[in-house]
C-alpha cells in the first residue's frame, strides 16, 4: 500500500538466465505477475523466433483441448472445476501432454466415426422398415381384389397409349420406392408430373417420427413414396430425379414372401445396431467423462507452457548461444520478491549458474503502476478510464473512494431508493466468489459485479444523504418530532385529501425558533413552499461543496510539483491559481455562511438589519462585486454585510485580476531569461577554451567567430520557435483555468438539478400511482394496493433506481474527470502490463469450437 497515493516507483533491469534455467524461472516470475519484458527483438519475424516450434506445439495441444471441451459440453457432461491452480509443467512433460491429448483426441474421433456409421446404418435399416411397412398396405390393397395397377395406368396414360397397350398385351408396370425429406415432396411431385408428362403414379406416405441425421445429429421428418412407371426410359428419368432431390431408394420385393422376409431381416439387424450403438456410446461417455475431470488442468497447463515460451521469444541470445538476455520493467519495492522467485526457478531446473539481475539506467519514461485489491481496483477503473496516470504523478483514485460516492449521493439523496442500491451491492459484495466463479457472457452483469464496491457505498451515502433531506420514497420519517406547530391539529383526512400549507418561520407561533435535529423537518414535505425552500438549501450547498473541491485539486498539483521539485510552476501557476480561486469563487462561500448566521427569519422590528427582509442576494452581491458596483439595498438596511466588506471586495477582484496575467506571462519570462544567461554562459566558456587551444587568444578569437555567430543566430530561431509555443501554451493553459474556474463553478448545480429532478419523479410516482391504491376502501382496497404496488415498485427500480441512477453515476463520473482532476491530472502515461499467468488465465477467451 505505499503506492496507494502515487504510482509504485520502477526502474528498467537487464536480466542474464542460463538457457536450461530460463523456463523455469519465467514460470516463476509469471506466477508472481511484477515484471513486465520488452522485445529484444522488433524486427524479428514472428515465424523465426527461437522457440516458435515450442509455440506452435502448444497452439495444437491447445485445439486438442478446444476439441475435447466441445465434444464433451455436446454430451452436457460437467466439467470438474477444482479451482486449483496447477504450476506450468516442465519442458519434457510437453511429450507427455501431447501424447495423452493425441491418444484421446484418435479415440474419440475413431469412436465418433464408428457411431457415425452405425447411426446412418441404422437410419438406412429404419427407412428400409418404413418402406416395407407403408407400402404393404398398397399391395395388400391390390391382392386384395382392387387392382391399383389397372386404375393408375389409365388414370396416367392416354387413351391412344391405353388403346396400343391393350391390343399388345396386358400392362407391366415397374416401381421404385424410397424415402425423401417431407419438405421436398410438393416440389418433387411437380418435377415428376413435368418430366414424364404424367405417365408416373406417385404415392407417398409420412413417417410419423422424426429421424436423426447422422451426419448433424439433428431430427429430420421424412416421408415413404413409392413411384410407378411403364419403360425403361422413364425409370432412368425417375431415378435421375430423385437422385437431383437427393431421396434415398431402398429395394422393394414385388413378392409378399419375399417382403415378409426382408422385414423380418430389417428387424433382426436394427436389435443388433441398438445394441452395438448403445456400447459404442457407453464408450464414448466413459472417454468424455475422464477428460473433464482434468480438462480445465489441462488448459491451465497448456496456456502457461504457451506464455512462457512467447515470452522466452522476448529475450535476446548471447554469442555463445547458452545465456539469454532479457530486459524488464520490475517495481523497485519488488526487487527482493522478484530476485527470491529467480532463485526458486534456477533450484527447479537443477542449473548451478545463478541468474542475474542488473538495475540500468535509462531516459525513458516507466509504466505506471498502483497496487490495487478487489475494493480499490474499481475505483482505479474510473480514474484509467479517463487517463492513465503519468509516472509518479498523483493518484486520485484514492480520495475518489469517498468522493465519488458522496456526490453521486447528493444528486440521489432518497433513503428508500439508496437502501436497494446498497442491497443489491452488498449481496455482490457477500456473494462475490460465488459469483465469480459463475463466468457469464452478459456485458451488462459484468459491469456491475466489477463496480459491486461501487455500488454498495453509493448506497450507503444515499441512505446518510436521504436521512439529510429526510426523504423516504419522496415521504419523509419524523423521527424526533416537528418543530413547527401548523400541524397539531390536523387529522387523517387532511392528509388523504393532500392538503398542505406555507410554511413561514417568521411567525413564532408556528415555529418553535429550534431546529430539527438532524436534516429537514419532515414537515417541509406538505409544505407548498417546499420546492422554493429546497432549492435555496441545495443550490448553495453545491456550490459550496464544488468549491472546495476544486480547492482540493489544485492543492493536489502542489503535492505533484513538490515531489518532482518543480519550484517555477508552484510559483507561477500554483499560487495564482489559488489566490484566484479563493479570493472570488471561495470570498462567495464565506458570504453565504455569513448570511446565514448574520441574518434572522424572524421580523423583529428591534432587528430590523438582521430581519429577512434586508438580507441581501449573494449572486446579486458577487455580480456587482466584479462589476465594482455597490449593491443596492431597501430602505433601513446597511449597505455591507460586515464592516469594511466593498474595500476587502475591491482589493480581492484586483488581486484576483492581477493572477491572470501572472498565469500568462510569468512562467514563460523567467523560462526565456534563464535560458539567455545559459546560452551566454556557454558561448563564454566556448571562447575560452577557443583561446587556450590556438594559444593566442586575439587570433582565436578572430577565427571562432564567424561560426560561433552562425551557431548564435540558429539557436536564436529554433529559441525564439520555442518561446513562441510556449507563450501561446502558457495562454491557452491560463484562459482554460480563468473561464474554467466560473464554468465548473457552474457545473457544479448540477448535484442541485439532479437532485431535484430525482425528488420530483419520485413524488410523481407516488401521487399517480402509489397513492391511487391508498385511497380505495372496502376489501378492493387490498387487491388494488396489490396491483398497483407490483406496478409502483417495478417503476421505482426500473426509473428512479438504475435509470435515475446511471444518470448521476455519469454526471458524478463528470466532475471527477472534468472539474476535479484537470487541475492537476495529466493522465499521460502508460500502464504498467506484467507477465502473469493470473492475467492471461482470467481474460484468455471461452475456448472456441472448431
Amino acid at each position: 500500500m505505499g503506492s496507494l497515493f502515487r504510482s509504485a516507483e520502477m526502474t528498467l533491469c537487464q536480466l542474464f538466465l542460463q538457457s536450461e534455467a530460463a523456463y523455469a524461472c519465467v514460470s516463476e516470475l509469471g506466477e508472481l505477475g511484477l515484471v513486465q519484458f520488452r522485445d529484444l527483438n522488433p524486427d524479428v519475424n514472428a515465424f523465426q523466433r527461437k522457440f516458435v516450434n515450442e509455440v506452435r506445439r502448444c497452439d495444437e495441444m491447445e485445439r486438442k483441448l478446444r476439441y475435447l471441451e466441445k465434444e464433451i459440453k455436446k454430451d452436457g457432461i460437467p466439467m470438474l472445476d477444482t479451482g486449483e491452480n496447477p504450476e506450468a509443467p516442465q519442458p519434457r512433460e510437453m511429450i507427455d501432454l501431447e501424447a495423452t491429448f493425441e491418444k484421446l483426441e484418435n479415440e474419440l474421433r475413431e469412436v465418433n466415426q464408428n457411431a457415425e456409421a452405425l447411426k446412418r446404418n441404422f437410419l438406412e435399416l429404419t427407412e428400409l422398415k418404413q418402406i416395407l411397412r407403408k407400402t404393404q398396405v398398397f399391395f395388400d390393397e391390390h391382392e386384395g381384389g382392387v387392382n391399383p395397377t389397372e386404375s393408375m395406368t389409365r388414370a396416367l396414360i392416354s387413351e391412344d397409349s391405353i388403346a396400343r397397350q391393350g391390343a399388345l398385351g396386358p400392362v407391366q408396370l415397374g416401381f421404385v420406392a424410397g424415402v425423401i425429406l417431407r419438405e421436398r415432396i410438393p416440389a418433387f411431385e411437380r418435377m415428376l408430373w413435368r418430366a414424364c408428362r404424367g405417365n408416373v403414379f406417385l404415392r407417398q406416405a409420412e413417417i410419423e417420427t422424426p429421424l436423426e441425421d447422422p451426419s448433424t445429429s439433428d431430427q429430420v421428418f421424412k416421408s415413404v413414396f413409392i413411384i410407378f412407371f411403364q419403360g425403361d426410359q422413364l425409370k432412368t428419368r425417375v431415378k435421375k430425379i430423385c437422385e437431383g432431390f437427393r431421396a434415398t431408394l431402398y429395394p422393394c420385393p414385388e413378392a409378399p414372401a419375399d417382403r415378409r422376409e426382408m422385414a423380418m431381416g430389417v428387424m433382426t439387424r436394427i436389435e443388433d445396431l441398438n445394441t452395438v450403438l448403445g456400447q459404442t456410446q457407453d464408450h464414448r461417455h466413459r472417454v468424455l467423462v475422464a477428460a473433464a475431470k482434468n480438462i480445465k488442468n489441462w488448459f491451465v497447463k497448456v496456456r502457461k507452457i504457451k506464455a512462457i515460451y512467447h515470452t522466452l521469444n522476448l529475450f535476446n541470445l548471447d554469442v555463445t548461444q547458452k545465456c539469454l538476455i532479457a530486459e524488464c520493467w520490475v517495481p523497485v519495492l519488488d526487487l527482493e520478491t522478484i530476485q527470491l522467485a529467480l532463485r526458486r526457478g534456477t533450484e527447479r531446473s537443477g542449473s548451478s549458474v545463478p541468474p542475474i539481475l542488473n538495475r540500468m539506467e535509462t531516459c525513458e519514461e516507466p509504466p505506471t503502476y498502483n497496487h490495487t485489491n478487489k475494493f480499490t481496483s474499481a475505483f482505479q477503473a474510473l480514474i484509467d478510464s479517463y487517463g492513465v496516470a503519468s509516472y509518479r504523478e498523483m493518484n486520485p483514485a484514492p480520495y475518489t473512494i469517498i468522493t465519488f460516492p458522496f456526490l453521486f449521493a447528493v444528486m440521489f439523496g432518497d433513503m428508500g431508493h439508496g437502501l436497494i442500491m446498497a442491497l443489491f451491492g452488498g449481496w455482490m459484495v457477500l456473494k462475490e466468489k460465488q459469483l465469480a466463479s459463475k463466468k457469464s457472457d452478459s456485458e451488462i452483469w459484468t459491469i456491475f459485479f466489477g463496480g459491486r464496491y461501487i455500488i454498495f457505498l453509493m448506497g450507503l451515502f444515499s441512505v446518510y444523504t436521504g436521512l439529510i433531506y429526510n426523504d423516504i420514497f419522496s415521504k419523509s420519517v419524523n423521527i424526533f418530532g416537528s418543530k413547527w406547530m401548523v400541524n397539531k391539529n390536523w387529522t387523517f383526512e387532511n392528509v388523504r385529501n393532500e392538503e398542505s400549507w406555507m410554511l413561514d418561520p417568521a411567525k413564532t407561533y408556528e415555529f418553535e425558533q429550534v431546529p430539527y435535529p438532524i436534516g429537514l423537518d419532515p414537515v417541509w414535505q406538505m409544505a407548498k413552499n417546499k420546492i422554493i425552500f429546497q432549492n435555496a438549501y441545495k443550490m448553495k450547498i453545491s456550490i459550496i461543496l464544488g468549491v472546495f473541491h476544486m480547492l482540493f485539486g489544485v492543492s493536489m498539483s502542489l503535492w505533484n510539483n513538490l515531489y518532482f521539485k518543480n519550484k517555477l510552476d508552484i510559483i507561477c501557476q500554483f499560487v495564482p491559481q489559488v489566490i484566484f480561486l479563493c479570493f472570488l469563487f471561495l470570498y462567495m462561500v464565506l458570504l453565504m455562511f455569513i448570511k446565514w448566521v448574520s441574518y434572522a427569519a424572524t421580523n423583529d422590528p428591534g432587528l430590523l438589519k438582521s430581519s429577512p427582509y434586508c438580507a441581501p442576494s449573494i449572486l446579486i452581491t458577487f455580480i456587482n462585486m466584479v462589476l465594482f458596483k455597490p449593491s443596492k439595498v431597501p430602505l433601513g438596511c446597511d449597505d455591507e454585510m460586515f464592516a469594511g466588506q466593498m474595500v476587502i471586495q475591491k482589493l480581492l477582484v484586483v488581486c484576483a485580476l492581477i493572477c491572470v496575467p501572472w498565469m500568462l506571462l510569468a512562467k514563460p519570462i523567467i523560462i526565456m531569461r534563464n535560458q539567455k544567461k545559459l546560452s551566454y554562459s556557454l558561448s563564454h566558456q566556448q571562447m575560452q577554451s577557443a583561446a587556450t587551444e590556438n594559444g593566442d587568444a586575439s587570433v582565436g578569437a578572430t577565427d571562432q567567430q564567424p561560426m560561433q555567430n552562425a551557431t548564435q543566430v540558429s539557436a536564436g530561431h529554433g529559441g525564439e520557435d520555442e518561446m513562441t509555443e510556449m507563450f501561446i501554451h502558457q495562454g491557452i493553459h491560463t484562459i482554460e483555468y480563468v473561464l474554467g474556474s466560473v464554468s465548473h463553478t457552474a457545473s457544479y448545480l448540477r448535484l442541485w438539478a439532479l437532485s431535484l429532478a430525482h425528488a420530483q419523479l419520485s413524488d410523481v410516482l407516488w401521487n399517480m400511482v402509489l397513492s391511487k391504491g391508498l385511497i380505495v376502501e372496502d376489501w378492493r382496497g387490498g387487491v388494488a394496493l396489490y396491483v398497483i404496488f407490483t406496478f409502483w415498485a417495478c417503476l421505482t427500480v426500473s426509473i428512479l433506481v438504475l435509470m435515475e441512477g446511471l444518470s448521476a453515476f455519469l454526471h458524478t463520473l463528470r466532475l471527477h474527470w472534468v472539474e476535479f482532476q484537470s487541475k492537476f491530472y495529466a493522465g499521460l502515461g502508460h500502464a504498467f502490463q506484467p507477465f502473469s499467468f493470473e492475467v492471461i488465465l482470467d481474460t484468455a477467451s471461452a475456448p472456441v469450437e472448431e
